[in-house]
């Protein structure tokens, strides 16, 4: 303990010489805009359910962010410290969803039924949920929830980043007190925006178990990205002396863990459905298991949870570089395939299998830009690694040992 109290870590400061990077992700978003323009001239509703694909996919990337850092908090985690800052730094994304979520407001009409008054009445089903699925209360408890979480995000990431100046362990208390209040606040609002959102979109099914199942991909997605971000950053230099293989190891722990966890709570949701045969649960998964979706379907078993599960099992695959860098990215695009899966079944035009072309990946582009240039901005402003927390000597030595 007093060799790792007299050990000083390097700062590496904020990102340097980032504008190449930062001119491709402008790019992507320039592209993303104008193929959303179009795409509302041609096909308003390919547009808007694309729209909602991406805005959900990413808006769970920036709250898992958060969600991750708060655990570390909540339970003083010593392993976390070198790549907390990581994890922090995608919440900087959370103003756009926000943003991104009123232009939502625009689309209702277009992916939701439950806004066709026409098709509500006379549906018994839809009749006794109109008090909640209506408009404005969608607005309004939707954005109440992002408004509390990103509150609370401001809190606990203002506290990390001043603690990097004046290194007062008051900060890694006070947020270790915070975090739990969050963890409360991101468990209801989340569930809730996975209900409105995404299982709304068919009002006449309902799966209690959904938000916990949007969760597992939620947190299966940001174990990847931090996995991808802190390799690449480590390759560029940044990380040096920092994180070492033994860092990377946990993340890749992490990554497998939650890999299973997905894939358990899959079964479980849709086991729990085939065993009870009820017919107002049964055409959510039939839908998908018939058609072009029963690929896609497959895709998710043996691509989503069995492609990442064997190729992390080894010990020596979670200390390498390589393989977790290529298992992240595959693990980032399996869950963009899986909110497809979730989201464009109930359009017009993915109802007999799923299409991905321009407008798909044009859209996907331009939340990708965004993301990436909210991200870079808080890396090249901030430190890339808490280099206050207390915890961050004694997690580099003891992995060193």
């Amino acid at each position: 303990m007093q060799a790792a109290q007299a050990m000083e870590i390097r700062n590496p400061g904020p990102l340097k010489s980032v504008g190449t990077v930062q001119l491709i992700f402008a790019a992507c978003a320039v592209i993303g805009v104008a193929v959303f323009a179009l795409g509302l001239t041609q096909n308003p509703e390919r547009a808007w359910f694309s729209y909602l694909h991406n805005h959900f996919y990413f808006m769970s990337l920036a709250l898992g962010g958060i969600f991750f850092a708060a655990v570390q908090w909540a339970t003083s985690a010593m392993w976390s410290a070198p790549v907390r800052r990581i994890a922090e730094s995608f919440t900087a994304y959370l103003p756009i969803a926000i943003l991104t979520f009123i232009g939502l407001y625009f689309g209702l009409s277009k992916i939701y039924i439950w806004t066709n008054h026409a098709v509500v009445h006379g549906d018994i089903v839809l009749e006794g949920k109109k008090g909640y699925l209506s408009v404005p209360f969608f607005m309004i408890r939707n954005l109440i929830a992002l408004g509390l979480m990103y509150g609370l995000t401001r809190k606990l990431i203002g506290r990390s980043i001043q603690q990097d100046s004046d290194r007062n362990a008051a900060h890694t208390l006070k947020n270790r007190i915070l975090s739990p209040a969050f963890l409360l606040v991101f468990a209801v609002g989340f569930t809730m925006m996975s209900f409105d959102q995404l299982m709304s979109l068919d009002p006449h099914w309902f799966s209690t178990m959904f938000g916990v199942y949007c969760f597992a991909g939620l947190f299966y997605s940001v174990l990847a990205l931090t996995t991808v971000v802190t390799v690449l950053l480590r390759r560029q230099g940044a990380l040096a002396g920092i994180v070492n293989d033994n860092h990377l190891h946990d993340l890749g722990k992490f990554m497998f863990a939650f890999t299973v966890f997905w894939a358990y709570i899959g079964f479980s949701q849709y086991m729990l459905i085939w065993y009870a045969n009820m017919p107002e649960e049964t055409p959510y998964f039939i839908h998908r298991l018939s058609g072009g979706w029963m690929k896609v379907s497959a895709f998710l078993l043996f691509g989503k949870f069995m492609v990442p599960f064997f190729f992390l099992l080894p010990r020596e695959a979670k200390r390498n570089e390589t393989r977790l860098l290529t298992v992240g990215i595959f693990m980032l695009i399996a869950q963009w395939i899986d909110m497809l899966w979730l989201t464009q079944p109930e359009s017009v035009l993915g109802h007999e299998g799923p299409v991905i072309g321009v407008q798909e990946i044009g859209t996907m582009l331009g939340f990708l830009g965004l993301f990436g240039l909210t991200t870079l901005r808080f890396l090249t402003r901030h430190n890339v690694v808490a280099i206050g927390d207390p915890r961050l000597v004694e997690s580099v030595t003891h992995h060193h040992q």
